[in-house]
């Protein structure tokens, strides 16, 4: 032991005092003694009587009547008269008493301190340290008080500043007292003043103290000092179960779990018995791990050892469930705790109602919320809380109001259980009254108060309401803004459409030196998933990289994803293979986004080494091996692909899966195979079904099919202007006049909701728009015209001529023509990549002149139109004109 004294080698800073022979002795006051008359029936004896009866309040007129004989009352007589006011804790007698203290014939130390000792055992530890701080005298019995009474209040900085003043003083503590001064120390982190204690108690000689030593343990084990706690443990004479528990609650805290069960076994056979403590510790770190069976196994090994598990054996492992969303779980052992006969405590029925919450489970709530009253645990602030919370997430806002309303002592965790449950409702209104209420109560909104408004403010679209609050909350001083605050901004202008608007919070938020998060990350990332938005994409990506979130999963995933529809699927690429851990979503996002682009040997083989690495699928990997099949050109692989999704993975098949289907029969040309298939889907087709068809009718040229498929979208989407559109024409080539003319009049009624052809293409970091038949640009038109008749004379146009957008002749020039022309005749030389973002479906005339652009001027064009992503590369198209 004397090797780990080297590290407080240096002299203290403060003198030991040379007398510390006398430091428990009191020295008394000199006094002068008169004689006086006493009435025997005011007697000390009398007043000692009343007070062993616990008639206080006669004291106080006895005393009086005392005071006006002149006579005098005995110090010990006093004393026990304080005494009996901390029994009763009776402050208001004690104050009684400390106002008569002219009646003490002897004012001595110990009186004094007893007054200290009164009022701090009776609730007021201000008035004890203001009796202690006027004292003329003061010993250690006199610094033990107020320490001690500091002690029990947990005022820990205040304990380590009474010791550092008692040393100046010339006191010394002993080794009662030095133990509670270590414990302060630990628990307000303060390492230096308990390497300082460490010295003195060596160069007092009182390190043979098993409890003095364990004080010391523990300040370093709660000061992370890890390596200094293990080397004095080690050399300590004589350990105990405090001693162990130490040592094995901090190497728990860690996380070092494997160390600590090492500890637990020499334990064991240094002959120290653990008790509940020592397993409640271990119990509790694994459920902190989220390693709860095996807590559980370790809970059924202490009961082997003949520890029964207490209450806080049970609640750790419920938390703990409950915290590791094995919630089902945690209320099997709820259950099961009552029925072991081991009673509830506030944190335990908080867990179990926690886990009510999360499931939404109604009616396991109404059986906790009856335990809770059964058990008297219904006033506790905690439970209270989150019963509130409970019935307000289960929609029952009447029975949480009801909750609510008996909570005498509100905090701010109370009123926010129900506001939440306002604005989870929907009631925002509500949801302010009770923020205007919560702040004339005296309670401060604290910074999720303020979340949840904004956030249920921008979900009802109430944009400037939300806006007017995040504004306030840091206006007013009281609450700064978190990067929640932030998030919930961003996610509701991403809900409403609005990716602009947050794009541009987010920048604000950067700008304003608040750090995003993932959810942030993953809330901006989707509004670029789009072909002008790759350069945004580098920026999220580098803002996760500085703050070392892009190897969490989900960002990963997301990454993969918008790299992916943003055209960069090399990237997509690189970080998937970067990735030491993947799952499902991983594999999904990376498949995907070659199905996306056109590489379906790509996507087939990456299945096939995701079976390869037991990675099983899902229906998402179905819905896009399905497409790739199709693109590929595999009919069989592709059905039975299809069949496998129930045959093999017992998956029922949803309408993703029956839309892929008749894509894939549609490309093979197999429309009879595609409508008998509809006919036989067991669930109604959706929109993208019967489009999937009317695709396939368009290329392979069935007018028939492609006015059944029409009529039923459109009894799907009767509003949807453009399908008004494909089957006029689709009945103007059929030569049914009288229909066409009918839908030339729904045309008509509908003009209003006309889609004009628009497109937009990013040049040197700026955006540009172009609108269908823009009579504007002059320059750009006689480019057009130029290149026109070269186009022509590449192929022609197979199929049915059914377009979204009106013809050139009578629209105007297309959009994205006018984007092709911007792009090369602003550019010294072609660009290598063109990006452009079209609303609607790209017509054949500009398929074909992408087609030629890329061969004749060398470069590559990305066009992401309503239906697919077009990839140009010397004259050929990824989609393989179908589209």
């Amino acid at each position: 032991m004397e090797n780990l004294v080297i590290l407080c080698n240096a002299s203290p800073p403060l003198p030991i005092p040379s007398k510390l022979a006398n430091q428990s002795k009191f020295s008394t006051k000199p006094t002068v003694s008169f004689p006086v008359k006493t009435h025997p029936k005011l007697s000390d004896a009398h007043l000692n009587s009343l007070s062993k009866n616990g008639r206080l309040s006669e004291v106080i007129t006895a005393l009086d009547s005392i005071a006006q004989s002149g006579s005098k009352v005995n110090s010990n007589t006093y004393i026990n008269l304080l005494q009996s006011c901390i029994d009763m804790n009776s402050i208001q007698l004690g104050r009684e008493l400390h106002a008569r203290i002219n009646l003490v014939n002897d004012v001595n130390p110990y009186v004094e301190t007893k007054i200290v000792s009164m009022y701090a055992k009776c609730g007021s530890l201000d008035d004890a340290r203001k009796v202690f701080d006027e004292m003329g005298e003061r010993n250690l019995y006199t610094w033990s008080a107020m320490i001690g009474a500091c002690s029990r209040g947990k005022r820990w900085r205040e304990v380590v500043e009474l010791f550092f003043l008692m040393m100046g003083d010339g006191v010394v503590p002993d080794s009662f007292l030095f133990p509670k001064v270590l414990q302060a120390c630990a628990n307000c982190g303060d390492f230096e003043t308990g390497k300082l204690i460490h010295s003195l108690v060596v160069r007092l000689g009182m390190s043979c103290y098993l409890f003095v030593n364990n004080s010391i343990l523990a300040v370093y084990v709660k000061s992370g000092k890890l390596s200094l706690a293990r080397k004095f443990f080690e050399n300590m004479d004589e350990r105990d179960s405090v001693t162990w528990n130490a040592i094995i609650s901090g190497y728990c805290q860690k996380g070092e779990i494997e160390e600590a069960l090492r500890l637990f076994d020499a334990m064991l056979e240094e002959g120290v018995e653990p008790g509940s403590v020592t397993w409640n510790i271990l119990i509790a770190s694994y459920n902190q791990l989220g390693l709860c069976d095996v807590a559980k196994e370790l809970m059924k090994k202490m009961e082997s050892f003949g520890i029964t598990p207490d209450v806080f054996t049970w609640t750790s492992m419920i938390s703990g469930y409950a915290q590791n969303n094995k919630n089902n779980r945690a209320l099997d052992l709820f259950k099961d705790m009552l029925q072991e006969g081991v009673k509830p405590n506030g944190v335990t029925i908080t867990s179990a109602i926690s886990a009510c919450s999360t499931l939404k489970s109604l009616d396991k709530g109404l059986e906790i919320h009856s335990v809770a009253v059964k058990m008297g645990l219904i006033n506790d602030l905690l439970v209270g809380n989150s019963l509130t919370g409970m019935y307000s997430k289960c929609g029952e806002l009447e029975a949480a109001w009801k909750v609510f309303d008996t909570v005498l002592e509100k905090d701010v965790y109370t009123w926010n259980s129900m506001i939440g449950g306002y604005c989870q409702a929907g009631y925002y209104g509500k949801a302010h009254q009770l923020l205007m209420k919560m702040q004339e109560s005296g309670v401060s909104p604290n910074v999720v108060t303020w979340n949840m408004m904004i956030s249920g403010y921008m979900q009802n679209g109430d944009e400037d309401q939300a806006m007017d609050l995040f504004q306030k909350m840091e206006n007013d001083g009281k609450t700064k803004r978190d990067t929640a605050s932030w998030n919930a901004l961003i996610a509701g202008y991403l809900q409403t459409g609005q990716k602009d608007k947050a794009l541009g919070i987010f920048r604000q938020m950067q700008s304003s030196y608040v750090i995003p998060n993932s959810v942030t990350i993953l809330s901006v990332l989707p509004a670029c998933a789009n072909l002008i938005a790759g350069k945004k994409v580098k920026e999220i990506h580098g803002c996760a990289f500085r703050r070392s979130l892009e190897t969490e999963l989900p960002i990963a995933n997301s990454l993969i994803d918008t790299y992916a529809k943003s055209g960069n699927i090399i990237y997509s690429r690189t970080i998937f293979y970067g990735l030491s851990s993947k799952d499902i979503i991983t594999w999904n996002s990376l498949i995907g986004g070659y199905v996306l682009h056109g590489h379906a040997d790509t996507a087939l083989d990456l299945f096939d080494q995701m079976k390869k690495f037991g990675v099983r699928p899902n229906r998402g990997t179905f819905a896009n091996i399905i497409v790739a099949y199709s693109l590929a050109g595999m009919m069989d692989k592709g059905e039975k692909a299809f069949s496998s999704i129930t045959e093999e993975y017992q998956i029922i098949p949803g309408l993703e899966h029956y839309s892929a289907m008749v894509y894939l029969y549609g490309r093979a040309g197999r429309l009879a195979d595609a409508i008998d298939f509809i006919e036989e889907m067991p669930i109604e087709p959706d929109s993208f079904t019967w489009a999937a068809l009317l695709t396939a009718c368009r290329i392979h040229g069935n007018i028939g099919l492609a006015i059944r498929a029409g009529e039923n979208l459109l009894d799907l989407e009767p509003g949807n202007f453009l399908i008004h559109q494909l089957i006029f024409q689709a009945y103007d080539l059929c030569g049914k006049s009288e229909d066409a003319s009918k839908m030339t009049k729904l045309e008509k009624d509908n003009a209003s909701r006309k889609c004009l052809g628009q497109c937009w293409i990013e040049v040197k970091n700026r955006v540009h728009t172009f609108l269908a038949g823009d009579q504007s640009l002059d320059v750009l038109y006689s480019w057009i015209q130029r290149i026109k008749g070269e186009v022509k004379g590449l192929d022609m146009q197979y199929g049915l001529s059914i377009e979204e957008e009106k013809r050139e002749e009578i629209g105007g020039v297309h959009s994205e023509k006018l984007a092709f022309a911007f792009a090369l005749i602003g550019s010294p030389s072609a660009p290598k990549v063109i990006r452009i973002v079209k609303n609607l479906r790209i017509c054949g005339d500009c398929h074909r002149t992408a087609k030629y652009i890329s061969t004749t001027y060398g470069c590559e064009i990305y066009l992401n139109d309503s239906n697919c992503l077009h990839h140009f590369k010397n004259g050929h198209c990824s989609c393989k004109d179908y589209w």
